[in-house]
């Protein structure tokens, strides 16, 4: 038995894991996955100052609150940013980390500056015009499966911006944890999430690539779920 703590990305919720968290405790395992603050269910709690510190906060109550240890912790794409943030709080209960698709952020970035110039533009003119929220991007965008894209866009939800301005201090507790596994969807043709496995690949990390679209909780379930597994 292990215990995952499965964290979603950028405009989803945790109705994206549905169906790897529904694999992972058909196999006795105990299974988290909170929805961070401003988005899907949580999307009442929307507010201008929520940041990656308040999503780093979400996750380390949730470890805290419910007395998890030994953990999986799962960051898929901008959850690489939460995770690698709440590694620096909760370094001792995390067993085993694992970036899928996921922004691999190094100490003093955010995800602006590991965007290509095109995207940080966007987000910074929509900063200038007051903006306080990212629309969500197209499920066709990210690669989706056909079938799963309307429910997919009718899903997400706007991200807070500041989640994508705040740069992250970091000490290295990502890459002391014992256990450490990045996880590439090649079907979504990215420059930095490729940079991404390449960071992991540098530092020995266990890697895995797999022929899907971004969301590959949702495209390969059973996959990812064994290899989360095997990452336990």
């Amino acid at each position: 038995m292990a215990t995952f703590v499965l964290v979603h990305g950028a405009w989803h919720g945790a109705w994206c894991w549905r169906r790897v968290a529904r694999l992972l405790r058909s196999g006795g395992h105990d299974v988290f996955t909170p929805t961070l603050t401003g988005v899907a269910e949580r999307s009442h709690l929307l507010r201008p100052a929520i940041n990656v510190d308040t999503h780093i906060l979400d996750v380390v109550n949730e470890m805290k609150w419910q007395e998890l240890a030994g953990v999986v912790l799962v960051g898929h794409s901008y959850g690489g940013m939460v995770i690698s943030g709440a590694a620096e709080k909760m370094e001792k209960a995390i067993a085993s980390l694992v970036m899928l698709d996921a922004f691999m952020p190094e100490d003093g970035q955010g995800v602006i500056d590991i965007y290509p110039a095109q995207m940080r533009e966007t987000v910074q003119a929509a900063l200038r015009a007051g903006a306080t929220t990212m629309p969500p991007r197209s499920a066709a965008l990210f690669n989706v499966n056909e079938k799963d894209r309307a429910w997919v866009d009718a899903q997400c939800t706007p991200q807070p911006i500041q989640t994508f301005i705040q740069k992250l201090t970091l000490t290295g507790a990502r890459d002391r944890i014992a256990k450490k596994t990045y996880i590439r969807a090649a079907g979504y043709a990215n420059p930095y999430f490729d940079a991404g496995l390449a960071s992991a690949r540098a530092k020995n990390w266990r890697t895995h690539e797999l022929p899907c679209g971004h969301d590959v909780m949702l495209d390969m379930p059973e996959r990812l779920a064994e290899i989360l597994q095997e990452a336990a």
